[in-house]
């Protein structure tokens, strides 16, 4: 189970969270994205208009719905889609002081896992720290976190890391950091490469080898509704999601082999 997040906006993670679903479903794995993100571009960007979200993560926040009564089937065989609406935008308010509040969607998620409907869960988070991306990490494996190639990038990790040294600290001790795959890379400018190199020596092997490049296509495919892997399968943004979601399954196989072996 993998949360996309980033707290800072405008850096392609609710792109990266349809395109990287998409291109794991396309590889043979069985997904589920979870819109965490009261303003739904990721329900939308999957074609999934407002009339179809007849249930929502709302409804299984407030303990309305059981979780697997609100997924919808996508266009896109393999993955699934827990919709989003911005009644979400209400939760923190709504939950107030109640027990458990932190995991209310890892006790939503028990009985996906335990009976392996989907062998990948990925969540879509606001760009903030509230109470839908600490649900989020609470429930999560580990955090794959899209990064703009951009000047201040690395402020913006920085103050994730602090994030998710939190939660791991007081929610969910086994929360680790997946990857961190650059997104908006343009090879003309030397900015991008600087951003890239920098990151890449700070945390080295955590970074992806995959880059995900600026590319119109990727730009384009959200207002048609589709992922750009349906929209242009040839385009270089699709080759790189497709890249980039084997790196992800070889990176899960090894973290799931680690586990085995202490455990």
């Amino acid at each position: 189970m993998l949360v996309v997040a980033n707290q800072k906006g405008g850096v392609g993670q609710t792109t990266t969270a349809i395109n990287l679903g998409t291109a794991l479903a396309a590889v043979g794995e069985k997904v589920l994205l979870i819109d965490s993100d009261p303003q739904g571009n990721a329900s939308t960007g999957l074609g999934v208009g407002r009339a179809q979200r007849k249930k929502t993560l709302y409804d299984v926040l407030m303990g309305e719905q059981p979780l697997m009564d609100a997924v919808v089937k996508t266009t896109v065989p393999g993955l699934d889609l827990i919709p989003s609406d911005p009644d979400l935008s209400g939760v923190e308010l709504e939950l107030g002081q109640q027990a458990r509040r932190s995991f209310k969607l890892r006790d939503a998620l028990a009985p996906a896992r335990e009976n392996g409907a989907y062998t990948y869960v990925l969540i879509d988070c606001p760009p903030s720290l509230n109470l839908l991306t600490v649900n989020a990490m609470a429930a999560a494996d580990a955090v794959l976190v899209p990064l703009q190639c951009e000047f201040f990038a690395l402020e913006g990790l920085t103050q994730l890391m602090r994030t998710i040294d939190l939660v791991r600290g007081s929610l969910n001790p086994a929360l680790e950091l997946q990857g961190v795959v650059l997104t908006m890379y343009d090879r003309r400018n030397s900015l991008s490469e600087q951003v890239a190199s920098d990151v890449r020596s700070h945390f080295g092997e955590a970074v992806y080898q995959t880059v995900i490049p600026r590319n119109v296509r990727v730009s384009e495919a959200p207002s048609f509704g589709k992922p750009v892997l349906v929209y242009d399968l040839k385009c270089s943004g699709s080759q790189a999601y497709l890249k980039l979601a084997r790196e992800v399954v070889l990176r899960e196989r090894r973290r799931r082999t680690q586990q085995l072996e202490l455990s």
